[in-house]
């Protein structure tokens, strides 16, 4: 009698013992498939795979010039010892939110946590999930090229205090949940405001001037406003419009969007579902909240 409880108590905790890893399975797949939506929502592959110079996808090493030097994007592979892989979930979280990294020291704004700081702990978490699945590339980072000061990272305490505001996403009340999808991908994951919002003097984000263009942007492009008041051509478009050409990357008068926001349609905006596409376009067409 006792062996015979004995076994169906085994045969019940082996049959919840498969359950739980299964559950856990399924759960993990959630993650990484959801990551897979985020890495897009974020360009990662954009910035991190050098595809002008036949690089390795997340190897880095795509050079990006900027009026405080030349900065090289790093290898983010789930390699151990030169890539990220060795990342805890909290490393991870620690460099988008904060700008630091593992070792302590200070990530420059070329990286640009400053918007990734709005992403919630999901997100982040199952992007780190996706990127922990991705093929390791044993290649070392390049080293950023700038001349003193720019190339003291401990000034980046200072610079950070002076610029980086860390603070989460909040939703406005007062505004659609689509509104409030919108303005949590452009000013967090998607970091349009990175590209399309002039700097300051000390290269951090003008932020009483969100989305009014950047004169000066990537690789000295020129990057046309997001907001009707200093960009007439796009305060015509309505939403319709702005999707369009989010997915083709057209604008409404047949001509194409270029420079680097070739990339953002190939490897983000033309990625994304039609419903967050559609919460884009509703917040830019009134960022104002």
């Amino acid at each position: 009698m006792k062996n015979r409880l004995f076994s169906v108590l085994l045969l019940i905790s082996t049959i919840l013992l498969s359950v739980t890893v299964m559950a856990e399975s399924e759960s993990e797949q959630d993650s990484v498939k959801r990551g897979e939506y985020i890495f897009a929502l974020g360009g990662c592959a954009s910035c991190h795979t050098n595809t002008e110079g036949d690089g390795k996808p997340l190897a880095g090493g795509l050079k990006m010039e900027t009026p405080f030097g030349v900065f090289y994007t790093p290898n983010i592979s789930s390699d151990s010892k030169l890539g990220i892989g060795s990342w805890s979930e909290q490393d991870f979280i620690k460099a988008m939110r904060k700008g630091i990294s593992p070792e302590g020291d200070h990530y420059y704004p070329a990286f640009p946590y400053t918007s990734y700081a709005k992403m919630t702990d999901q997100d982040l978490l199952d992007l780190k999930a996706f990127l922990d699945v991705q093929p390791a590339v044993s290649e070392l980072s390049k080293e950023h090229e700038l001349s003193f000061p720019f190339n003291q990272r401990s000034l980046m305490a200072i610079w950070k205090w002076l610029n980086f505001d860390n603070s989460e996403f909040k939703s406005n009340p007062k505004k659609s949940t689509s509104w409030n999808r919108g303005a949590y991908i452009v000013n967090g994951p998607s970091h349009c405001v990175e590209c399309h919002t002039p700097r300051n003097l000390m290269g951090g984000l003008d932020t009483d001037e969100g989305l009014a263009g950047n004169e000066d942007g990537p690789d000295g492009e020129a990057v046309p406003a997001l907001i009707a008041s200093n960009n007439k051509e796009f305060g015509d478009w309505d939403v319709s419009d702005i999707i369009f050409s989010l997915e083709v990357g057209m604008k409404p008068d047949g001509d194409f969007l270029g420079g680097s926001m070739g990339h953002v349609i190939e490897n983000t905006t033309s990625r994304l579902s039609e419903e967050d596409l559609k919460a884009i376009a509703e917040y830019l067409k009134s960022p104002e909240g």
